[in-house]
């Protein structure tokens, strides 16, 4: 039975629900698919927006769709770090094709909400069309939209807005809740239309809120979890709920909170990021156990962790990456990073396993949290230049393993297993009878040893800090493993074959023995494998890597269904893409990406990325017999494989040009620095009392951008007051996030530059509010009697997060206090900060620069009477400096090339840019913190057959030269196919 969202009333439906959900058997739940009558079987077809209703239940092993054990694969991906809808479907394909059977997508309410009431959903902040293109692609999606996300973004998710209003973030207050109530109903308007369970689209679980552990258990988080229980059911979301617990310490478990008497519609998830140098953790069925345990807080669910580190965050600086950037998070977190890790979570019973991040994307404009920078490349499989890196090997290969070998649905601890030099963990198929067994080697040398299993000791090589996955016992088809010490990737049926595929390192001795009691026709294929049959037995050796793809066919003996053993190394695994079609399943070889196939007829139809040349070698149904590769007929040829197979090789992709960068013309601008510019539609700053968590000083205004309706960006004040006479010095505090910068002018002459300190590893690398007092000395010649104009520029940089559920997100950002010496004026503050919301690149795309109200960043500015200028500056100004050009680019459109803009200066030289492409605020550079120098240019927002519009807001000080120096394109990546490409 499947539920309708019809079912729903606020509370009403659980007997229902149990039904829906099929859930664990527990108390009142009406379960269908008890874990003793779901045996291990095929895994669920591929999702999709069929139109049919779907049942999603679970048990202690696995989730359970349609009666069916589906172990969910998932991959972190936020459509907000893309502001590019046509590359979704870009970066979903690559997912798709390596493996991953769903998406995990945070939903940013800042993003959406410019305003109190007011929430846009369109263009790239489109989820419903991200949720469509999820489904065409075949993947499920696990949908977290809050209310709080934390995701390293401004305020954690929460809109700027909600800083300067009434209520206690993350509680169950009435006058908080009734902004979530809001966003809730408009979040989930849209996700109820793609709910798996009605077939209109592949929406699999839901999340409530994220690593909530301010109110652990007491009556206040109680009654927070319950109202967001409540209110997602009331909107008609019927998929499973979860709550991703932060580390492991048993809070949201099934039964801790109301549900209106529902029952088994809940499950509990915790996550993880272990550094490197630690050994990897048992958080399940190996580990310790209790609360505190991970998946052993919630015996009766299948272990779930909705985030599992694929790389980690860089702050500003470099700290935690010794400043080399994301390339030194994917280096010590590496492909053998990955098999240690994740082999040890599948081995303790994980069988919800999402990877944070997958593809990190581009933290544009002022989306970033205070403890980032622009880039959110995190180190991930997939970078932020839509690349796909070596760390895709691992996920490849468990991700197709999971989906295609029922077994690893259901396993159970086995007898414990010892080998010299390795940590070994044994599980059993209770169904099938199969044995799996993760050999990891945590020391830095190689080790090679027996591993005892229940087919004989097994020679085995495990590399330092890595791990190998052995199976005995496995079925292949018809027939059985009886061992090997290569990897199985997958086992499918191609038409009138089956097909076996196993993987390992470059270089390995590949040993197979197949139980065989009648001897069989094997033919070798490749001249790389040897085969002997004896004992009943066939034993199969290839050394993995030296030709590519080895191929040994098997036929006859006790079956009349071929065996197609292959084998591969790592980089010739990530080559071959399993596909399911209506017609039956395709094995495809040789691309650098397969996107989409189809079989129409006698033709197979595929669409792909090639980037070296190759050859295309496709398995599939009977009776193909041609290929059709990104629209053109290849010729081919039928092998003895039972391939088909293109006699020729398609190019390499061609080399992409790009042009230099020049015609640059230069603008000055802050005229609000002079005592004469007119500031009379700025609002007063005159309130008295503020929501921030920082206390209004005593006898001051509330001088908070916030509390003006300035939430992001650079914000402006100007003070007047009478006679500077005697004036010494003024003193002004601030706060910002991390990187933030103060200027101040007296009378339009610069009073100096203050600037927050860059982060430690230590101590500050997670502080995400900074305050200061910047003390300038009054020259005597700026003192006199008569009106007086002290204006302040204040880089204000980015909220910080509510993590801990203090309401930190409200503290204070921009001017907090003035002080004198030497004089007491009574000073009449105004203030500026950014202009309306840009409708099409919305509300953190732009701060309170006058180039940015003025539109100098826009593509259609007009900017021939500006200063014509080259690079390398070297002048000394204190303030905003604008430099502008255009470029053309003629990408061939059957190219799919990444682009991206690269800045270079003398490391001394104190300035920072902001860079706006085609309007769009791509990102801000800081020439002497760092580490980022290249932004990533997505297409979309750039023209790859067109022209571009470059401006970049140059924050400057009096005490170096400032830039910039260096600006040029870098090529970042490039392939034959991609995807077709929409401006935005």
């Amino acid at each position: 039975m499947a539920l309708s969202r019809r079912t729903f009333s606020a509370l009403a439906g659980s007997t229902a629900l149990g039904l829906a959900l099929g859930g664990s058997g527990g108390p009142g739940a009406s379960s269908a698919f008890a874990a003793h009558s779901v045996p291990t079987g095929p895994a669920p077809a591929p999702p999709s927006a069929d139109g049919a209703r779907h049942t999603i239940g679970y048990d202690r092993h696995s989730l359970i769709v349609d009666g069916r054990r589906l172990v969910v694969w998932s991959g972190e991906l936020h459509p907000f770090r893309l502001p590019s809808p046509s590359l979704w479907r870009d970066v979903l394909q690559k997912m798709r094709a390596h493996g991953y059977n769903t998406v995990s997508i945070y939903v940013a309410w800042n993003y959406h909400s410019p305003a109190p009431g007011r929430y846009d959903f369109t263009g790239v902040r489109d989820l419903d069309l991200f949720l469509r293109t999820a489904a065409e692609t075949g993947l499920y999606v696990i949908l977290r939209p809050g209310p709080y996300i934390n995701a390293e973004v401004d305020a954690g998710g929460f809109p700027g807005w909600l800083t300067a209003t009434k209520g206690t973030a993350r509680t169950d207050d009435p006058a908080y809740l009734s902004h979530v109530d809001e966003w809730l109903t408009q979040v989930n308007r849209i996700a109820r239309r793609h709910l798996y369970t009605q077939g209109a689209g592949t929406v699999l679980l839901y999340q409530i809120e994220n690593e909530y552990d301010a109110h652990p258990g007491d009556a206040t988080g109680r009654a927070y979890m319950s109202h967001l229980y409540r209110k997602v059911r009331a909107d008609g979301i019927d998929v499973p709920l979860f709550h991703n617990d932060k580390g492991r310490n048993g809070y949201w478990v099934p039964g801790s909170f109301g549900t209106g008497g529902e029952k088994s519609g809940w499950l509990y998830g915790f996550d993880g990021y272990p550094s490197p140098a630690q050994t990897p953790p048992d958080w399940g069925t190996f580990g310790p156990g209790g609360a505190k345990g991970g998946a052993s807080a919630s015996p009766s669910t299948p272990g779930f962790v909705p985030e599992f580190g694929g790389g980690w965050f860089d702050p500003w600086g470099g700290a935690w990456c010794d400043g080399k950037g994301y390339a030194e998070s994917r280096r010590t977190r590496d492909a053998a990073y990955e098999r240690r890790f994740y082999l040890t979570n599948l081995a303790n019973g994980l069988t919800l396993h999402n990877v944070y991040m997958t593809f990190g994307g581009t933290s544009w404009g002022w989306l970033p949290a205070p403890v980032v920078y622009t880039s959110y490349d995190y180190g991930a499989a997939i970078d932020e230049a839509r690349n796909v890196t070596a760390k895709i090997a691992p996920m490849h290969q468990l991700g197709h393993l999971l989906q295609r070998v029922p077994d690893f649905a259901k396993l159970d601890r086995a007898a414990d297993v010892e080998a010299e030099g390795l940590k070994v963990y044994h599980l059993t198929n209770p169904d099938t009878g199969a044995h799996v067994y993760v050999a990891r080697n945590d020391g830095a040398d190689a080790v090679t040893t027996d591993l005892p299993t229940d087919a004989g000791d097994l020679r085995v090589t495990v590399p330092g800090k890595d791990a190998t996955l052995l199976t005995t016992g496995l079925k292949l088809g018809e027939r059985t493993l009886k061992y090997a010490t290569a990897e199985p990737l997958l086992c499918l049926t191609a038409g009138r074959q089956d097909v076996a595929l196993f993987t390992g390192r470059t270089g390995q001795m590949a040993e197979l023995v197949l139980k065989c009691p009648v001897e069989p026709f094997v033919l070798r294929l490749d001249p790389e494998g040897a085969w002997v049959y004896a004992d009943d037995e066939l034993h199969v050796n290839v050394p993995l890597g030296q030709g590519g793809l080895t191929r040994i066919l098997v036929e006859k003996g006790e079956s009349d269904t071929p065996l197609l053993l292959l084998f591969a190394d790592d980089a010739t695994a990530v080559r071959l893409f399993p596909y399911d079609t209506p017609s039956g399943t395709l094995l495809v070889y040789g691309p650098a990406l397969l996107r989409h196939a189809e079989v129409r007829g006698s033709e197979v139809h595929l669409t792909g990325d090639v980037t070296g040349e190759t050859s295309i070698e496709v398995w599939g149904p009977r009776g193909i017999g041609s290929l059709v590769w990104n629209g053109r007929t290849l010729p081919t040829r039928v092998t003895l494989s039972g391939s088909l197979m293109t006699t020729g090789l398609l190019p390499a992709v061609p080399e992409v040009k790009l042009p230099a960068l020049g015609g640059w013309r230069m603008r000055t601008e802050n005229p609000e620095a002079g005592p004469g510019f007119d500031d009379s539609d700025w609002k007063a700053a005159d309130a008295k009392t503020s929501f921030s968590t920082t206390p209004v000083p005593e006898g001051q205004p509330v001088l908070f951008a916030d509390d003006y309706g300035f939430h992001y960006g650079d914000v402006w004040y100007r003070g007047s007051f009478t006679d500077s006479t005697g004036l010494d010095e003024v003193s002004l505090a601030y706060a910002t996030g991390t990187q933030g910068l103060l200027m101040a002018w007296l009378d339009g002459e610069p009073l100096g530059t203050h600037r927050m300190p860059v982060p430690d590893k230590d101590t500050t690398v997670r502080q995400g509010s900074w305050t200061a007092t910047a003390a300038f000395p009054v020259r005597e010649a700026l003192r006199s009697p008569g009106r007086h104009v002290l204006s302040v520029l204040v880089r204000r940089m980015q909220h910080d997060q509510d993590g801990k559920g203090l309401d930190t997100h409200k503290a204070a950002r921009g001017l907090t206090a003035a002080a004198f010496k030497g004089a007491d004026p009574e000073v009449s503050w105004r203030i500026q900060g950014q202009a309306a919301p840009d409708p099409v690149r919305g509300p953190m795309n732009n701060g309170g620069l006058y180039g940015e109200r003025e539109g100098w960043h826009l593509p259609g500015f007009r900017d021939r009477d500006w200063e014509t200028v080259s690079f390398p500056r070297a002048a000394r100004y204190q303030g905003v400096t604008w430099y502008r050009t255009t470029f053309r680019l003629s990408v061939p459109a059957d190219v799919d090339a990444s682009i991206g803009l690269t800045l270079q200066d003398d490391p001394y030289r104190a300035y920072r840019a902001q860079i706006f492409l085609n309007g769009w605020n791509m990102g801000q550079y800081i020439n002497d913190v760092g580490p980022q120098h290249t932004f990533v240019l997505p297409n979309g927002v750039l023209r790859t057959r067109g022209t571009n519009t470059l401006a970049l807001a140059v924050l400057s000080e009096f005490t170096t030269l400032s830039g910039p120096g260096s600006v040029s394109l870098t090529l970042l990546g490039r392939a034959s196919g991609g995807v077709p490409v929409t401006p935005v």
